[in-house]
C-alpha cells in the first residue's frame, strides 16, 4: 500500500511539476530569455520524478500488483525517455527558441501524466 500511495502522490507531483515548467518555459520564450541554470536544474528534477515514478510502477509490476499488458506502461516509458530526447535532438542548447520546445514538450508531458492517472489500474 505504501508503493501505491507514493506512486499516485508522484504522478500528481509530475503532473503539476511539468505544468509549471512549461509556463516558465513560454515565459522565457515569450521574453526572448535563454534557458538559465535554474531552468536546466528543474528540468533535471523533472526528468528525476518521471524516472523514480517509473521505477516505483515497475517495481509495483513485478509485485504483481499490475497486469502488464495495460497501455499504463507505454505512458511510463514516454515521461522517461521525452526529457533526454528533448536534450539530445537540441544539443542541449538553451536559446529561447528551444525554450519553446521544451514548453511544448512539457505540455506534452502533463498530458501523459495526466492520461497515466486516468488508465492507473
Amino acid at each position: 500500500m505504501m508503493l501505491r500511495g507514493l506512486h499516485d502522490g508522484l504522478a500528481n507531483t509530475a503532473l503539476m511539476y511539468a505544468l509549471l515548467l512549461a509556463l516558465w518555459s513560454f515565459w522565457l520564450y515569450v521574453r526572448r530569455r535563454e534557458l538559465t541554470s535554474q531552468f536546466w536544474g528543474a528540468l533535471a528534477i523533472a526528468a528525476l520524478i518521471f524516472v523514480v515514478q517509473a521505477v516505483i510502477g515497475v517495481t509495483m509490476a513485478l509485485q504483481g500488483r499490475f497486469p502488464w499488458r495495460d497501455v499504463h506502461y507505454l505512458y511510463g516509458v514516454l515521461g522517461v525517455i521525452t526529457l533526454p530526447a528533448a536534450f539530445a535532438f537540441t544539443g542541449g542548447r538553451g536559446g529561447f527558441r528551444e525554450a519553446l520546445l521544451y514548453g511544448v514538450i512539457l505540455l506534452f508531458l502533463s498530458g501523459v501524466a495526466l492520461r497515466a492517472r486516468m488508465t492507473a489500474g
